[in-house]
């Protein structure tokens, strides 16, 4: 089946997310034991993961668990945040846009109360792509299925006409089992050349050309063909 969308995720794919220390940072300036933080705070991570709560609801829950005034509620969330959204994967992006207009691409998210918000205003990712969706204002996150055919369903495409590229290895099962052609992340240009392969199979006259970030230059892409790439012989994050 011919492919017609191409759908990614953010979280250490689209955004390249490394640990700041900032759950240690917090630890122990409240004099917290090691992990107590996420402890104490795990029903406002849940909840705030799925939009049950607002972000600023999620603040004021975290000044009122954690015993903490206002600024210091500040401080800790531009922390979380800073660790949250990473850095751009700039050449994933570039290329991810040049797919538009010929596929429509696509977002997906696991994602916490504020994120869209924080993302558009450091990284626009609204004009990167046709459609955003995050599991915080859907009330449903990956691998739950329904987020995959609510995917489908706003794209106007078939599960088989989808390229689902994502870093979670229990999120690829899940989008292959809904017959998606899901491929895991583990390098960017690996990345690239298995959706670049996927789409070749569908349309074996496409080619495309992504300029790097680095050295201004535009070089093609190659990939394994899409059926071998098997998230079961990797590691996943």
């Amino acid at each position: 089946m011919t492919i017609r969308a191409v759908v990614i995720d953010i979280g250490g794919v689209l955004e390249i997310t490394r640990p700041t220390g900032w759950v240690e940072k917090w630890e122990a300036r409240l004099h917290l034991n090691p992990g107590e933080l996420d402890e104490r705070l795990m029903d406002v991570w849940r909840t705030g993961s799925l939009g049950t709560i607002s972000q600023e609801e999620v603040e004021k829950r975290i000044g009122k668990i954690m015993g903490m005034d206002q600024g210091q509620v500040a401080a800790l969330m531009a922390d979380l945040w800073e660790e949250y959204l990473g850095e751009l994967n700039v050449e994933l992006a570039a290329y991810f846009a040049s797919l538009r207009p010929r596929y429509q691409t696509a977002i997906l998210s696991n994602s916490f109360a504020g994120a869209r918000g924080k993302e558009q205003e450091r990284y626009h990712f609204a004009e990167l792509c046709d459609l955003l969706i995050y599991s915080h204002e859907e009330g449903i996150a990956k691998p739950e299925r329904r987020i995959f055919e609510l995917t489908c369903e706003r794209l106007g495409v078939q599960p088989a006409e989808v390229v689902f590229l994502d870093d979670v290895e229990a999120n690829i099962a899940a989008a292959r089992e809904f017959g998606m052609q899901a491929i895991l992340f583990r390098e960017t240009q690996e990345a690239m050349g298995a959706i670049q392969a996927c789409l070749q199979a569908s349309s074996p006259a496409v080619t495309y050309a992504v300029r790097s970030p680095s050295s201004g230059e535009e070089n093609a892409l190659e990939g394994e063909d899409c059926g071998s790439i098997d998230s079961s012989s990797r590691a996943g994050s």
